[in-house]
């Protein structure tokens, strides 16, 4: 499928199950995975519809849906080794939804041999739609996104996070970190936009990740572990990520992080 031909995939998933129930979901229709962890019948809907229409074009490659794996943690196993394989996020910031905010996404990203070659951000709310390709760049609404790094010392630099545990806490020499969109389909463009400067996160899992940190270092920012290893979407670890809009960045924040 041509890269225009999967951004308006979740396009009309997101206009056909998504969009309908937004501030229109009943009671029965939201559930808990695990405590504090909701799902609604739109992130199913919208998994079964994305996955079916990736696999009748690439009926090789492996499909992990978020959804999927928690029904089956087995695809992890098939898509760690897959040489093609996509993920799926069917309502990225799933609380934020529920919560009727406009701050969720629908993503989905390409992997070839374990490397991210395309991947794709949906704001639906918002009417946004952020693509990237290994080597092609970053875009907005088809326009080029560049990451620009801060000009001030990092007493100056603005930090955030999705956990909120995190929050007020501070890196030293830092600001205190604010809390983050709580959406990686949020996050991540919002990082490249300049509307912070660095992001921490104690998940990594490759729905949440992969379609943002291609994004990201494809505007010139950096994914990589507190150690400085890149992200492997592959292998989710304990570890934590730091995105960063430069490698400068990225190094500051990971020397002082002891959290």
């Amino acid at each position: 499928m041509q890269t225009d031909a999967i951004t308006t995939l979740l396009q009309d998933v997101a206009a056909e199950v998504i969009t309908p129930r937004f501030r229109s979901l009943d009671a029965d229709q939201i559930s808990e995975k695990s405590p504090g962890d909701l799902v609604t019948v739109a992130d199913h809907e919208a998994e079964v519809l994305i996955t079916a229409a990736l696999l009748e074009a690439y009926p090789d490659a492996v499909v992990l849906g978020e959804e999927a794996f928690a029904a089956d943690p087995t695809l992890g196993d098939r898509y760690a080794t897959a040489a093609h394989a996509f993920t799926v996020d069917p309502v990225d910031g799933t609380k934020n939804f529920v919560n009727g905010s406009p701050d969720h996404a629908v993503m989905a990203a390409e992997l070839r041999d374990g490397v991210v070659v395309r991947s794709w951000i949906w704001q639906p709310q918002h009417e946004v739609a952020y693509v990237a390709e290994l080597g092609g760049g970053a875009f907005r609404n088809g326009e080029p996104l560049k990451a620009t790094p801060p000009s001030g010392p990092p007493s100056t630099w603005r930090g955030a996070t999705s956990r909120r545990a995190w929050v007020g806490q501070t890196l030293e020499g830092h600001r205190p970190l604010v809390l983050s969109w709580v959406c990686c389909g949020v996050d991540y463009p919002q990082l490249v936009a300049g509307a912070a400067d660095y992001l921490l996160y104690s998940g990594t899992m490759p729905w949440d990740h992969a379609p943002g940190g291609l994004l990201l270092t494809e505007a010139g920012g950096t994914l990589r572990t507190p150690s400085g290893d890149p992200y492997d979407p592959r292998t989710p670890h304990s570890g934590g990520l730091v995105a960063a809009v430069s490698d400068d960045v990225h190094d500051e924040v990971a020397a002082r992080w002891a959290f």
